[in-house]
């Protein structure tokens, strides 16, 4: 691999052994997938995929303390995912026990995360690219990251430049300050594989298309038409949500780490078709097709009976969101004569989005605090993966959630006539 002259002075041990050998881990990384130099990553912070401290990761943050000993440290500041338990989620004593058991870590990894230069305690969190936290790459910058819906996020609405990496070498990326070129950034690599023709009677559920162009397309990129005539050719915070949502979806269910849709997301909408391959594979996704996907969602749950629990916001939602759903909910608890919801429901949202909801929507955080749902900046994957927990039956309307856990599919609006008194037919709602 071709190296500057900074980097062949890392090479040399110039700036430390641990350094040397963060870069030897990333030209091996890179070498492997053909990558012929480094480039300098230039998104304005980094963000790590690693935010709770399991008890199996032991030997992640041994690594850490090593490199932190070695002086091999962040050239920016970042952010990090999501915790995997906060105070105000409902747990029972032995969850809570377990918990405990399953994060030993928690409290040496944010001391870890401190000294090497996170952005704040509020950093934790899938959605660093939210305007409230402000992790916002720029059309174009060099990203190191391993968060799969953040690298979807961030490659194709924002048209930044990410490989999905993994969490360690995303974190010697990060040190390092350079990333092996190859795949998701360079202009070959951006180029669609697929067409997909989105050909239903009504705007798709995000959650559900984004599943079926994951099956379909597994790692390749996508070129999607048809959405625009639903969403329209701008990128307003509405369609920003729907496409984070849909993202998520295929980057979980599949490994789609870049989709592009037709004049709408900045690279489609200026280089048009010349962003597809000429052998480029053609499918069209209708209303059987989306029927025919979620019929084959297999039924994980490990007990019969009513739902114990709801989870909403995986990825973590927005304030937009969360508006529109606390008045979904308001309308589904009127409708059915109820003035709380009838399962202990977890919406999750960044904390500094939280606190902007609750500053300046008010009203709207009271009433939806009234309702009985628990607003957290949690990972609901993170918090599923207590086997207590997971015995549970949960209904989420997250298809990453869905994918990861043993938790139920239903689409917003099934969730909402649920979790207000219904049984999931509420059309209306």
């Amino acid at each position: 691999m071709i190296l500057n002259e900074e980097l062949e002075a890392v090479r040399r041990g110039e700036q430390g052994e641990a350094m040397a050998k963060v870069l030897n881990t990333l030209i091996m990384y890179g070498e492997a997938f053909g990558a012929e130099r480094m480039v300098k990553i230039t998104g304005r912070m980094g963000h790590s995929v690693i935010g709770t401290g399991s008890l199996t990761w032991t030997p992640v943050f041994d690594l850490m303390d090593t490199l932190i000993g070695g002086g091999a440290l962040p050239k920016q500041s970042f952010t990090t995912d999501p915790r995997g338990i906060e105070k105000q989620v409902p747990a029972s004593i032995p969850e809570k026990a377990m918990f405990k058991l399953l994060f030993t870590n928690q409290k040496r990894m944010e001391e870890e995360w401190e000294r090497m230069g996170i952005k704040d305690r509020n950093a934790y969190t899938c959605t660093a690219y939210m305007e409230e936290v402000g992790n916002i790459p720029k059309r174009g910058d060099i990203l190191g990251w391993a968060e799969s819906s953040a690298v979807s996020y961030a490659n194709s609405v924002l048209g930044a430049r990410c490989n999905r990496n993994s969490g360690i070498l995303e974190l010697m990326s990060n040190i390092l300050g350079y990333v092996p070129e190859f795949g998701l950034l360079t202009d070959e690599g951006r180029k669609a594989d697929w067409v997909i023709e989105v050909k239903c009677s009504e705007l798709p559920e995000p959650q559900l298309l984004g599943s079926a162009i994951g099956f379909r397309c597994i790692e390749d990129v996508p070129y999607i038409k048809g959405l625009n005539a639903y969403l329209g050719n701008e990128l307003t915070q509405k369609n920003r949500d729907y496409l984070k949502d849909m993202g998520a979806a295929a980057a979980s269910n599949g490994s789609v780490g870049l989709y592009h849709v037709e004049d709408l997301t900045p690279e489609a909408a200026e280089l048009k078709e010349s962003l597809i391959r000429e052998d480029a594979k053609h499918f069209v996704i209708d209303d059987a097709e989306l029927k025919r996907v979620r019929d084959s969602y297999p039924d994980a749950w490990t007990s019969e009976g009513p739902p114990e629990m709801a989870f909403a916001g995986c990825p973590h939602f927005s304030v937009d969101q969360l508006l529109d759903w606390t008045e979904r909910l308001r309308a589904g608890l009127k409708k059915h004569g109820k003035d709380k919801v009838t399962i202990p429901t977890v919406f999750c949202a960044a904390p500094d989005v939280s606190r902007r909801f609750e500053e300046d929507y008010p009203a709207e955080a009271g009433r939806l605090k009234g309702m009985g749902v628990t607003v957290s900046g949690l990972c609901p994957l993170s918090y599923t993966s207590n086997p207590l927990v997971e015995k549970k039956r949960i209904i989420t309307a997250s298809n990453k959630l869905r994918y990861y856990s043993k938790a139920r599919f239903y689409s917003e609006k099934e969730l909402v006539d649920i979790i207000t008194g219904g049984d999931g037919h509420g059309k209306d709602i």
